[in-house]
């Protein structure tokens, strides 16, 4: 009788397992498909690139996306909040500053995908997690199918300015982190981050508010870089 019983319950135990996975798959499955319809639909659809103005890049690492401007203009100059002394090689002669945001856990304990654990993963999902600033310096970044450089009106650059301030907040206390290397660092930044407000959609709403070109609801990198145009395409 104890032998039938452990069989029943290993049955049981097997068909739950099986039925869990089966749901996982599904969850999964709709939320890649609701990620590719929703980032194939284009805000700002009339926007085009000017011949004149100010460049700025989209960077990604195929999971992640980044902004990658100017360190200084007319618009901004961005040392005042993301001094270089704030990084181990401060002496180099900065040019960009990259500015991303994402989930304070994955940003500081998971410095390759392959560190992400699944109970990581399985919160962030779930509940989400705090949000945190990404900011790297970058001297002369050479332009690449992962770093694509795209033009905008000063106008547009000046919105783009706005709403990341307005999105990093100003916080005198704000803590710093230490980064990857020796040219990037982390620091404190508002926001929940969840599965409907990821890094990349960090990325395309800031976009968005500039009056550029970009996807509804872009949770993933390919639904941010889709809308920026590669190197041997200037128009979008």
């Amino acid at each position: 009788m104890a032998a039938q019983a452990h069989l029943l319950l290993s049955q049981k135990l097997a068909r739950t397992l099986k039925w869990l996975v089966a749901g996982l798959a599904t969850v999964a499955t709709l939320f890649l498909l609701t990620a590719w319809i929703g980032s194939a639909i284009p805000r700002n659809s009339d926007w085009a690139q000017p011949s004149t103005g100010v460049e700025i890049m989209v960077e990604t690492n195929s999971v992640h996306t980044a902004l990658v401007l100017p360190l200084v203009s007319d618009a901004k100059d961005w040392r005042s909040e993301f001094p270089a002394s704030d990084v181990d090689a401060a002496h180099l002669p900065y040019t960009h500053v990259s500015i991303s945001w994402g989930e304070r856990e994955v940003f500081l304990n998971t410095p390759t995908w392959s560190d992400l654990s699944p109970m990581t993963a399985l919160r962030i999902v779930g509940v989400g997690g705090e949000g945190l600033l990404h900011i790297a310096h970058y001297v002369r970044p050479a332009p690449s199918d992962d770093l694509r450089p795209m033009r905008i009106t000063d106008e547009q650059y000046r919105q783009l300015v706005a709403e990341i301030e307005r999105s990093i907040g100003r916080n005198p206390e704000r803590k710093s982190y230490p980064g990857y290397n020796a040219q990037d660092v982390f620091y404190d930044a508002p926001g929940e981050y969840s599965v409907t407000n990821t890094c990349n959609q960090w990325t395309s709403n800031t976009l968005a508010a500039a009056g550029i070109k970009t996807g509804w609801w872009t949770p993933l990198a390919g639904g941010v870089m889709k809308w920026v145009p590669s190197l041997d395409n200037t128009e979008t």
